[in-house]
């Protein structure tokens, strides 16, 4: 009893003076993954997108044609637009500029209400004050009513009040921000080809509208704060300059220019009905991969949402009706279902809602339930006029959906045939595999090895416990444009769709993966990389969950093995191998011989003392490297020590940080256009290590 009071006292108490409270722009700076998801790579390009996404939500009420975006010297960031500007007189509720109400009050902002913007992306009034929290420095200059005003801040508190620094004839806002090193600790470093995808997008969206990106990071004069535009001042620096009259239309002919259209002329709509503004492109390929990209107010959705719900009721609808209207579906067909018109489908749906909301902080999903009617309404008649005013067209679409109709009743036989009652409950496992005596899916893994002689080898050394072994023969199907019947007519795939548990297709379920570390371990070589791809491509486009759930890893295994006397060392890298050698008292030119013969013998040279007496010669340990060239050269205990071992293993984790990025590459490396996949291995050759 004793004990226990004596514990009570030295807990600390918990009453009314625990509670903290947390000021001004102090809640981001003490938990910014709240604010921008990461204070990684994708946290920091997150502070433009929020400066960006105030000058587009401008361009959006009309009031704006022209941005840009400049990347300036010490990590500095320069966003200018010539909108309204951001209003400078005296806020009635905080007694000071509404410009540093904006900047340092979270949840302040001009679109809480629809009086001063229609529509816009922001909800809740924190990008700007956000990114001034998180920034060591920033500073605002603002144009207006021939006026130009500027505030700096520090850490988001002011330096000091707003103040007027001349005339203008301009008009608009700019912002000049540096991130703060001590919240992004991975270091300032801007993605350009990050920047542009995203800026290249967003105009797209916002047709009509000027978007320029400058790489600006030689030029001290970009500081430049009275002239809003930079090309006004002449600065030589490398720019990509966008501006679509197209919209949507011209997004679709972008995604697919390396595509083979099915039908010539890209479906495009864009009309408002109950104030909800709907935009819709689509054009059909020749893939079995449909590509839908959603937006609400701009905002990308990733996980679609309602308005995705309308697109693909409407077009399921539209064709089924048009196919029998037509007599290309006949009266003892089937109806298309809404996996057959998606079939090799590249679509844009796009929405705009004055109250608009989102499922979740991330604004990955639509859930503002008008806009389901609106777009199966707008979508669904004009569709209907595209295919009655385009015959061809509309005869290509139908027979590119019938052809879907009949993969998927081969598909679904096919895989009643393979993926029985008993393999998808585990019962019925495929011999190759070597399971693993644990039931529970987050301790099991998964190692998918190249090769009988690996997989011998990695059955000897893995801990049986936990670790299953799946070997594979040879180089997989290449699936990006293989249909699922053929697919499973694999004995390779077959398998491994059956060892993972999760079914395929239609039937995936992912909370039936047996083996929550799903790991790849191929040779390091080009035919083990080829390998890997191939399996990637399979994961991506059959398994994506697996990969978004993070259960994809690649193993890492040593390319060297340097011994000398008792000591060893594995080196997965030439650069760590010089280190090792040199740890070891190898020195320079012993080294050079060490790679000419793979062996060296150190023998100091005789010595002579004073007298002339030589003393004997001190031999010193062979020093000798193994260069693996695959999985299968290593003894068991070898790979258990250096790939599986998870005290010393080193595994890379498979992501997708931008899908639609992603699902091009994959398409250009594994598709079927020659032309594309040459030009990307031309472009990209300088900065691919091969081992040949």
């Amino acid at each position: 009893m004793a004990k226990s009071v004596e514990k009570e006292k030295k807990q600390k108490a918990y009453d009314a003076s625990s509670i903290q409270v947390l000021e001004g722009l102090e809640p981001v700076r003490k938990r910014p993954g709240m604010y921008i998801g990461t204070t990684g790579p994708e946290g920091l390009h997150h502070l433009i997108w929020e400066i960006f996404d105030n000058s587009r939500d401008e361009a959006m009420a009309d009031r704006c044609d022209d941005i840009e975006v400049a990347l300036l010297p010490d990590g500095w960031v320069r966003v200018a637009d010539n909108g309204n500007g951001i209003p400078v007189g005296i806020h009635p509720k905080t007694k000071v500029s509404a410009l540093e109400t904006i900047m340092t009050t979270l949840h302040a902002g001009g679109k809480f209400d629809n009086d001063a913007y229609k529509v816009s992306g922001g909800l809740h009034g924190v990008g700007a004050s956000v990114v001034n929290a998180l920034s060591e420095e920033a500073t605002v200059v603002v144009h207006q009513d021939g006026g130009m005003h500027l505030q700096e801040y520090k850490i988001g508190i002011p330096k000091a009040r707003v103040k007027k620094i001349g005339t203008t004839k301009s008009h608009g806002t700019i912002t000049l921000f540096k991130p703060d090193a001590t919240i992004f600790k991975e270091g300032i470093e801007w993605n350009w080809d990050k920047i542009v995808s995203h800026l290249r997008q967003q105009a797209y969206l916002v047709k009509g509208t000027r978007v320029a990106l400058f790489d600006a990071r030689e030029h001290q004069e970009a500081f430049e704060t009275e002239t809003p535009m930079l090309r006004d001042l002449g600065i030589d620096a490398p720019s990509m300059t966008f501006y679509f009259e197209g919209g949507l239309r011209s997004l679709v002919a972008f995604y697919n220019k390396r595509q083979t259209p099915i039908h010539k002329r890209i479906f495009y709509v864009d009309k408002e009905q109950e104030g909800v503004q709907v935009e819709v492109a689509f054009q059909y390929v020749d893939d079995i991969t449909p590509r839908i990209t959603a937006f609400a107010n701009n905002t990308y959705n990733s996980e679609g949402g309602t308005h995705v719900t309308g697109f693909k009721t409407a077009l399921t609808r539209s064709l089924n009706t048009y196919g029998r209207a037509a007599n290309i579906i006949k009266e003892k067909d089937e109806n298309f279902t809404g996996d057959d018109v998606l079939e090799g489908i590249t679509a844009v749906v796009s929405v705009k809602l004055p109250e608009i909301q989102f499922e979740g902080q991330t604004k990955a999903k639509l859930g503002s339930t008008e806009a389901t009617s609106a777009v199966a309404s707008v979508f669904g008649e004009a569709l209907g006029m595209f295919l009655e005013e385009n015959p061809d067209d509309a005869r290509a679409i139908i027979n590119k959906v019938l052809l879907a109709l009949k993969a998927r009743k081969a598909a679904k036989a096919a895989k009643d045939s393979v993926l029985r009652k008993g393999a998808l409950e585990g019962m019925t496992l495929p011999g190759k595999l070597a399971d693993c005596q644990v039931k529970n899916a987050e301790e099991a893994e998964l190692f998918i090895v190249e090769g009988d002689s690996a997989g011998g080898s990695s059955k000897q050394g893995r801990d049986r416990r936990t670790q299953a072994i799946l070997p594979l023969r040879g180089k997989i199907l290449n699936v990006e444009r293989a249909r699922i019947d053929r697919m499973l007519a694999s004995v390779e795939i077959r398998a491994l769709v059956v060892a993972l548990g999760t079914a395929i297709g239609d039937v995936f379920d992912i909370s039936k993966l047996r083996y929550h570390k799903l790991i790849l371990a191929t040779d390091a070589d080009v035919d083990g990389a080829h390998i890997r791809t191939l399996l990637l491509t399979l994961l991506f486009r059959h398994f994506r969950p697996i990969i978004d759930g993070g259960f994809v890893y690649i193993a890492q295994p040593p390319l060297y093995k340097i011994s000398r006397g008792k000591s060893v060392a594995y080196a997965y890298s030439d650069s760590e191998k010089e280190k090792v050698l040199k740890e070891m008292g190898v020195t320079s030119s012993e080294m050079e011989e060490v790679e000419s013969s793979e062996a060296v013998t150190d023998e100091a040279e005789a010595v002579g003392d004073a007298e002339g007496v030589a003393e004997p010669k001190k031999k010193t340990p062979r020093a000798s490297i193994q260069r693996y060239k695959g999985l299968g050269e290593m003894n068991p205990s070898e790979l258990w020590e250096t790939t599986m071992d998870p005290a010393r293993r080193v595994l890379k984790r498979v992501t997708i940080e931008d899908a639609a990025a992603a699902d091009r590459i994959f398409d250009i490396l594994m598709g079927t256009d020659v032309a594309s996949r040459k030009s990307f291995i031309q472009s990209n050759a300088k900065m691919a290590t091969l081992d040949v």
